[in-house]
């Protein structure tokens, strides 16, 4: 068996917040600071506006320090227009109303509406200031926005807020997230104090974008000045080196936080988890889980979620439903991300209908959940089910609506042989979402006309291109020529494929194949020759597949 028994404990925060709230009334602000808190902390909407009314009550809401904190709670709870109007209440001569909202929405991650809102209060002539430019930059670092938070940076700089450890840790973290790995790391050499909270935010971006080893050695230099790494320092080391499949990296990082008095936990796993995934080393990330299992520590959501690919990967739908089985009964199956990972699993191993009943039981779906169930019906066949998909989420969410949308439904369009579609969506991605075409939506669209015989039109778009084609745009019009015997085009296509794909075999046995269906059996000599030359040999036919 994959799994291990364990005691799920429910955490009884609502019940104890009750028990608080119903105590004789209390004047005492530290009383109203932890209700806030619980509140905010499990999401409890209706105590919170039970409070709120009991605040009303008391003549206490008028008071900037709580309607503040109001703001925060109902932001907490999702329920950004309830803080709105809250928000609007506050005498507009009260600057702090700003960064309560602000501030709130950036904390619980409603990126777009922080910049939403702090826009708004530029056009009101309010100028930011070291208290609300972290929040912003936050939430730059996140959507991603690097411009705005690159005029951000020339504001901090313009009024000397570089020398505050908030502003400059936030501006460390915010190029981190947008890739600006060289400009992070200026900032954090210029500032003056440089804390935990700074080299966390450089660590984590230098081991996200492939730079494990100046990760470590920053943490080390660090070290040598007084500043003593935390569990999210070492966390963030173990998962860059586990994304680059260093394992004797990552068992000397244990070693090296045991030494520290720093136990690993199960962030700490769940990385090793995630990198063995990434790497296609399947049986090790199963092996891992096992481990961390076998230490007393419990799986969240996100290890459920960065193990299920693994099945997903190799098509073992039954270590799947053990792991699915496995999320149901510590609880996590519910969460969004689970969810997503489950449809996606499901929807790669061919159970469809499973995966589409998850779906259809999913109150939240993100970006991840529609594009995984989008693909599973275009790979499997069920093209009109995926364009009826798409079409409903560009009802239900257009926003979320990314290039991997387009690619999935692109691909519906291909198999189904639906061109005017195809087109029409080609453009739609451009014009109305402002989505730049990549390698795999010009492969879809070369195999979409290909497919339909226009192998002309194939080829103009391969040479109107703006960035060099790759081996699955060639071979999209080689497999088209080969379909509708054209061997000029097939000819030029196998050349461009054999400058990109020297070593394979496959793409002279398509030309090969070719030539031989129009008689011309020299050309198929030739080509043997020219394998047998190369030492270009077809390999065995194999399959991944698990029976259930």
């Amino acid at each position: 068996m994959l799994m291990r028994k364990f005691k799920v404990q429910a955490l009884p925060s609502a019940q104890l917040s009750n028990r608080i709230f119903h105590r004789p009334v209390q004047s005492s602000p530290d009383f109203y600071t932890n209700l806030f808190e619980i509140y905010a902390r499990d999401r409890q909407l209706h105590s919170a506006r039970a409070l709120h009314a009991h605040l009303i009550t008391n003549g206490l809401v008028s008071l900037t320090r709580f309607a503040s904190k109001l703001i925060a709670l109902y932001v907490s709870c999702g329920q950004i227009v309830h803080a709105r109007k809250l928000f609007d209440k506050i005498p507009q001569t009260n600057i702090r109303r700003w960064f309560a909202l602000i501030g709130a929405c950036a904390r619980c991650g409603f990126y777009q509406q922080a910049m939403g809102v702090f826009c708004e209060m530029q056009r009101e002539g309010l100028r930011p200031n070291k208290i609300v430019i972290p929040s912003v930059l936050k939430a730059c670092g996140h959507l991603p926005d690097v411009k705005t938070g690159e005029k951000l940076h020339a504001v901090v700089l313009r009024f000397s807020f570089e020398f505050d450890v908030f502003v400059s840790s936030a501006l460390v973290d915010m190029y981190a997230k947008n890739g600006c790995v060289e400009k992070a790391h200026w900032v954090f050499d210029m500032m003056v104090e440089k804390d935990l909270v700074a080299l966390n935010a450089m660590v984590s971006g230098f081991a996200q974008h492939g730079l494990a080893r100046e990760a470590l050695c920053l943490v080390e230099k660090m070290q040598l000045e007084g500043v003593k790494p935390n569990l999210i320092t070492w966390n963030s080391l173990v998962a860059g080196f586990s994304q680059k499949g260093d394992e004797a990296m990552v068992s000397k990082l244990f070693k090296m936080m045991r030494d520290n008095g720093i136990d690993p936990d199960v962030v700490s796993w769940t990385s090793i988890i995630s990198g063995c995934v990434q790497n296609f080393q399947n049986d090790k990330a199963f092996r891992t889980f096992k481990q961390m299992l076998g230490h007393g520590l419990y799986p969240t959501s996100n290890t459920i979620s960065s193990l299920l690919p693994a099945c997903a990967c190799v098509t073992n739908v039954k270590s799947g439903k053990e792991i699915h089985a496995y999320a149901l009964v510590i609880g996590v199956e519910q969460d969004v991300y689970v969810r997503s990972a489950l449809v996606d699993m499901y929807a790669k191993c061919g159970f469809i209908f499973e995966a589409r009943a998850l779906f259809c039981k999913m109150s939240e779906r993100n970006t991840v959940t529609w594009n995984s169930m989008i693909f599973g019906y275009a790979n499997h066949g069920y093209c009109n089910e995926a364009i009826e998909l798409f079409n409903q989420m560009k009802l239900e969410d257009d926003k979320k609506l990314d290039y991997l949308t387009f690619i999935a439904v692109l691909t519906a369009c291909c198999h189904a042989g639906m061109i005017e579609l195809g087109e029409s969506l080609f453009k739609l991605m451009q014009e109305e979402y402002g989505i730049v075409p990549r390698l795999e939506h010009y492969a879809c669209m070369v195999d979409l006309l290909g497919r339909a015989g226009k192998l002309t039109e194939a080829y103009d778009m391969i040479k109107a291109m703006p960035m060099e084609p790759d081996l699955f745009v060639w071979g999209a019009l080689l497999g088209a020529c080969r379909n509708h015997g054209n061997i000029d085009l097939a000819e030029v296509a196998a050349k461009h494929l054999s400058e990109v794909e020297p070593e394979s075999a496959g793409n002279s046995l398509l030309l090969s194949s070719l030539y031989a269906g129009s008689g011309n059996w020299g050309n198929v000599a030739r080509l043997k020759k020219m394998m047998k030359r190369n030492k270009l040999g077809k390999l065995p036919g194999c399959s991944w597949m698990e029976t259930a």
